[in-house]
């Protein structure tokens, strides 16, 4: 299996410098196809305005995102042309409540989509619900760039966040491809369960299947020595240099993790390196 088809979401101009030079090199390294949706993001709220106003602002809005959507379209394929990987590149208008629909059905039939860094400085809650739509709406597994890191090659130090979820068995079997040939991948187990079913031997099963994939697997054990898993997990990442995590999304309901924080939540905001999550 490969990765035959790419797809990133460029709300603005900035955030290609971003994704596309990751993307560009990865649709090289699977000789696969990127396709680029710029979007253009008509902000109106409607009920904010009596009813005379109505048309005139919505057309005014409408013609601010559809120019906003142009030019990053044109910025996306000068960035693009520079490449000799094949690529797509598309303008669209969506409103903030349309967001979700329209990119899920750009992203319905990728591979893996390939996000910037959602919550970043500058960063809107357009990047955030872009890359929700892919994860929850189009099912597509999603290569998350932290702002100003890159991924240009097939990694060599894996970090897979292991807690024996389906979601993060389903990132694990969605990353295989891309962590073909790596040197060493790391399974990290924080804290595993004293009485579940793997007590005996935590991260075994998955440590098998990847070894029976080619893999040289080692696993880790780490006691949760800081508030957070994920604060174990990103500073373990630190320690062995990791050039990419692996992990599930969302385990808990996104209304859950906006509230009282989760793993997946504190990775988008603080992820120091490329992370790929799926579920």
């Amino acid at each position: 299996m490969a990765f035959k088809t790419l797809f990133s979401v460029l709300t603005d101009t900035e955030m290609g410098e971003d994704t596309l030079p990751s993307a560009l090199a990865l649709a090289q390294t699977f000789d696969a196809h990127l396709d680029t949706l710029c979007l253009g993001l008509d902000r109106t709220q409607v009920a904010n305005y009596y009813a005379g106003a109505t048309s005139l602002l919505m057309q005014e809005a409408y013609d601010r995102a559809k120019d906003e959507a142009s030019r990053i379209e044109q910025a996306a394929r000068k960035a693009l042309s520079r490449s000799d990987a094949r690529w797509g590149c598309q303008a669209e208008v969506a409103q903030m409540a349309d967001l979700t629909r329209i990119v899920s059905l750009n992203a319905r039939f990728a591979d893996l989509a390939v996000m910037p860094q959602p919550y970043a400085k500058g960063r809107g809650a357009e990047v955030e619900a872009a890359l929700e739509a892919c994860l929850f709406d189009a099912s597509v597994p999603v290569l998350v760039l932290p702002k100003g890191s890159h991924l240009t090659e097939r990694p060599r130090r894996v970090l897979v966040a292991w807690n024996e979820s389906a979601e993060a068995l389903r990132a694990v079997k969605c990353a295989l491809p891309l962590i073909e040939g790596a040197d060493q991948v790391h399974v990290v187990l924080v804290d595993p369960p004293a009485h579940g079913p793997m007590r005996s031997d935590p991260g075994g099963l998955l440590s098998q299947f990847l070894a029976r994939h080619g893999h040289k697997v080692e696993v880790e054990v780490l006691s949760k020595t800081l508030p957070r898993v994920a604060d174990v997990i990103a500073r373990h990442a630190g320690d062995m240099d990791a050039d990419m995590l692996v992990m599930g999304a969302y385990g808990h309901s996104r209304f859950r993790e906006a509230i009282f924080g989760g793993a997946t939540r504190y990775m988008l905001e603080h992820a120091p390196r490329p992370v790929l999550m799926a579920r």
